[in-house]
C-alpha cells in the first residue's frame, strides 16, 4: 500500500513538474510573442518616421520663392542727352580787298542791322587799278568812235568805186572789234568797282557782333585761302541745337516733339525747344542719328558755341512690363528673369530691357503679363527646378510719377 501511494504521489508529482513546465513554456512563448510584437512595432513605427523624415526632407529640399507679377504703370521717362547750341545763322566776314584796314565800327556785343557799317579798309593799290581801268575805258572809246568815222566814209566812199569791197569790211570789223574792247573795259572796271564795294564790311543780316580780329592799321590779304576772320555776325533771335539720338532711341523722337534744355550758367532754370529735323542716317561710327532744335531765345540768354543738357520726355511702350531689379539674373545666356509654370516649377526667359529707373526696369520683350515672375531667385536656381510659392504679389500699383516741371520754371 505504501508503495501504491509512493508511485501515485510520484506520478502526482510528475504531472505537476509537467504542468509547471508546460505553463513556462507558455509563459516564454508568450513573453517571446510579446516581445517580438514590440520590436515588430518599433521597426514600423521606424520605418514610419523614416518614411515621413524623408517627406519633411524632401519638401524642406524644395526652394520657396515669392513670386510677382510686371506691371503696366511705366513713368514718363528722361532721356538727357548732350547738346551743341548754335546761332540761327552765323556769318564770318573776311577781308576781299588787300589793303589796310581804316577804321572798324562795331565792336563785338553790338546789336546791328542788315547793312550796317562794321569797318572800312584802305585800298590804294585798288583805287589805282580801278583809275587804271577809267583810262582804258576812255581810250577804247576814242578808238570806237574813230573806227566808227572810218567805217562810215570808206561806206559812202563805196558807191564811187573809189575804194573796194575788201577795205570797206575791213573798216568795218575794227569799228566792231573796238566797239569791244569799250566793252571789255567797261567791264573790268565793273569789277574792279565791284572790289571797291569790299572795302566796306557790312552786317549781312541782324544780329551781333560775336567776334573782331582785327583793328586799325592791320594788314588785310584777299587771297584763296583766308585767314581768321575780321568780324562775325550772328542771328541769336532763335538757336539750333544739335543733339545726336542712339539708334535704340530714334524711333521715338520725332519733328514737333518738345524738350527742355538745361546749361550750367544756369542751374535754376531750363528753356525750351522743339525738333524741327532729323538727319534720317544713323552714323555708322556711333550709331546715332543727328536731330535738330529750334530754341526761342528772345531774350538773347542763350549763346552760340554753348554745351546744354537736352531732356526727351519718352512715353513708355505700349506693351511693355515693370519690373524691379531684385527679378532679374544676368548668365551667361545674357539678361533673364525667372518664372513659375502652373506645374511649379521653374522656367528661364530672355528679356529685353528698355529703360531702366533704378530700382525697377522696364521690359519690352521676352514676357507676358500673366508671367509669375520669382522675385530675389536664388543663384542655384535652375531649369525644370520644383519649388513653392511662398508669397504672390500682384502688379504694383499705378504709381504718381510727378510731371516733370514746364520749361522755364
Amino acid at each position: 500500500m505504501q508503495d501504491g501511494r509512493t508511485l501515485e504521489r510520484t506520478d502526482r508529482d510528475d504531472r505537476a513538474k509537467t504542468r509547471g513546465r508546460h505553463r513556462g513554456w507558455l509563459i516564454a512563448a508568450v513573453a517571446a510573442g510579446i516581445v517580438l510584437l514590440i520590436a515588430a512595432g518599433g521597426i514600423l513605427i521606424r520605418r514610419s518616421d523614416e518614411r515621413s523624415l524623408a517627406r519633411e526632407t524632401d519638401q524642406a529640399a524644395i526652394p520657396s520663392v515669392d513670386v510677382i507679377t510686371g506691371g503696366h504703370n511705366a513713368p514718363v521717362a528722361t532721356l538727357r542727352l548732350p547738346g551743341d547750341v548754335e546761332a540761327w545763322f552765323e556769318a564770318p566776314i573776311y577781308g576781299q580787298v588787300s589793303g589796310y584796314l581804316r577804321m572798324w565800327y562795331k565792336d563785338i556785343g553790338a546789336v546791328v542791322k542788315a547793312g550796317d557799317l562794321l569797318g572800312e579798309i584802305d585800298t590804294p593799290e585798288l583805287d589805282q587799278q580801278l583809275n587804271r581801268a577809267r583810262a582804258r575805258v576812255n581810250v577804247a572809246r576814242t578808238h570806237q568812235e574813230l573806227a566808227d568815222v572810218t567805217a562810215a566814209r570808206w561806206q559812202a566812199l563805196l558807191p564811187t568805186r573809189s575804194v573796194s569791197r575788201q577795205s570797206v569790211d575791213v573798216a568795218l570789223s575794227d569799228a566792231a572789234a573796238k566797239h569791244a574792247e569799250v566793252v571789255a573795259a567797261e567791264a573790268e572796271v565793273g569789277r574792279l568797282l565791284a572790289l571797291e564795294g569790299f572795302k566796306r564790311l557790312v552786317a549781312p543780316f541782324d544780329g551781333v557782333v560775336t567776334v573782331r580780329r582785327t583793328n586799325p592799321g592791320d594788314l588785310i590779304k584777299a587771297d584763296n585761302v583766308p585767314g581768321p576772320e575780321l568780324f562775325a555776325v550772328a542771328d541769336i533771335h532763335a538757336m539750333r541745337v544739335y543733339v545726336r539720338v542712339p539708334q535704340s532711341y530714334v524711333a521715338q523722337v520725332h519733328v514737333g516733339m518738345t524738350a527742355e534744355l538745361h546749361l550750367p550758367e544756369y542751374p535754376d532754370r531750363s528753356f525750351s525747344a522743339r525738333v524741327i529735323t532729323l538727319a534720317h542716317s544713323v552714323r555708322r561710327d556711333s550709331r546715332t542719328m543727328d536731330v535738330e532744335l529750334e530754341a526761342p531765345n528772345p531774350d538773347g540768354i542763350l549763346s552760340p558755341g554753348s554745351f546744354a543738357n537736352v531732356d526727351f520726355r519718352l512715353a513708355p511702350y505700349p506693351k511693355a512690363l515693370i519690373l524691379p531689379t531684385s527679378a532679374l539674373i544676368f548668365q551667361e545666356h545674357g539678361m533673364q528673369v525667372a518664372t513659375v509654370d502652373r506645374d511649379s516649377k521653374v522656367a528661364l526667359k530672355s528679356i529685353r530691357i528698355g529703360r531702366d529707373f533704378g530700382t525697377e526696369v522696364e521690359v519690352v520683350a521676352g514676357l507676358d503679363p500673366s508671367d509669375q515672375i520669382i522675385d530675389n531667385p536664388p543663384d542655384s536656381l535652375s531649369a525644370g527646378e520644383q519649388v513653392k510659392v511662398a508669397a504672390h504679389h500682384g502688379a504694383p500699383p499705378d504709381k504718381a510719377y510727378p510731371e516733370a516741371p514746364e520749361p522755364g520754371q
